[in-house]
């Protein structure tokens, strides 16, 4: 078995964790690739970089891809937040994700740290099963309807992808077509555009609804609106969407699960459903709806 580790190498918490993983599988018949960042900093020479975080040919001569194609699993050892980090750095290459949380809220990250040994014996035993999680993409246009490409460097979002106003500017206009329908145009802070995956993310924080993430839906969420009328709606995610937005900068905010980056207001969004989806590993009694009792303290 092949295992790849993602994680912030910038926190201790993290690098105790991949230490105590690392041990664990010292004795176990599974080849370890770490990212570069934790073999540096844990300063671990034995182990081979996984070379997919930074384009360089791994120390057995094998290219990137080859080496990536090669793994069985990832380990996200972090928060939800180093989970779509792993999940954007593996992309389509179909390798199935299993969180460890080192944060403090998390629903993609479900494993806590004192299961760790127990949860590991049952993945290499093959007692897990595998959910498929369903991405937005998200193309920029010109005025012709050309593609603009290299203007977002991951342009596949597992949560949401976010329209939002540019620092403290006033709100913008957001144009919403749906299908090639105009839907609204949205006077607001922004618009958030989320998976059943992410409704749980920045989605909840604005009052959008929950899903559950087996739910083949895409939640559009205003933020701010300056009418009191215009409420989240929930439509199919087979969908598409076309956004134009008019500030008063000429410029907007585009977030791609928490990456953001500016963009002028003279391009056009265009958002679908992804070609691929995620698989994220799922081990034990651990459901979307337990997570909600205990997590959110929902229904309480």
């Amino acid at each position: 078995m092949k295992i790849a580790i993602f994680g912030n190498a910038m926190k201790s918490e993290t690098l105790q964790e991949v230490q105590h993983i690392l041990q664990f599988m010292s004795d176990k018949d599974v080849e370890v690739y770490l990212s570069q960042e934790l073999r540096q900093e844990l300063n671990l020479r034995e182990y081979a970089g996984f070379p997919e975080l930074n384009g360089e040919w791994s120390e057995s001569g094998r290219s990137a891809s080859e080496m990536i194609n090669a793994i069985d699993f990832a380990l996200s050892v972090g928060g939800d937040g180093t989970f779509l980090t792993s999940a954007a750095a593996i992309g389509q290459k179909n390798i199935p994700i299993l969180g460890i949380n080192c944060g403090h809220l998390g629903f993609l990250a479900e494993v806590q740290s004192q299961d760790v040994d127990m949860i590991l014996h049952k993945l290499m035993e093959g007692q897990y099963t595998i959910e498929q999680r369903r991405l937005l993409n998200v193309t920029v246009l010109d005025n012709r309807g050309n593609k603009r490409e290299g203007l977002i460097m991951a342009p596949n979002a597992l949560n949401e992808i976010a329209i939002l106003k540019e620092g403290l500017s006033s709100m913008i206009t957001i144009e919403l077509k749906v299908n090639g329908e105009h839907l609204h145009t949205y006077h607001s802070d922004g618009l958030v555009i989320a998976t059943p995956t992410g409704s749980t993310a920045y989605n909840l924080s604005i009052g959008g609804p929950l899903m559950v993430p087996q739910s083949r839906g895409i939640i559009l969420t205003p933020i701010a609106p300056h009418s009191l009328t215009v409420k989240p709606i929930v439509v199919p995610d087979d969908w598409r969407f076309d956004i134009r937005v008019e500030s008063r900068y000429d410029a907007f905010m585009v977030s791609v699960d928490g990456r953001s980056q500016s963009l002028s207001t003279d391009v056009t969004l265009h958002i679908e459903r992804a070609p691929y989806t995620v698989k994220v590993v799922q081990i034990g009694d651990n459901s979307f709806l337990k997570s909600l009792k205990a997590k959110l303290n929902w229904g309480k």
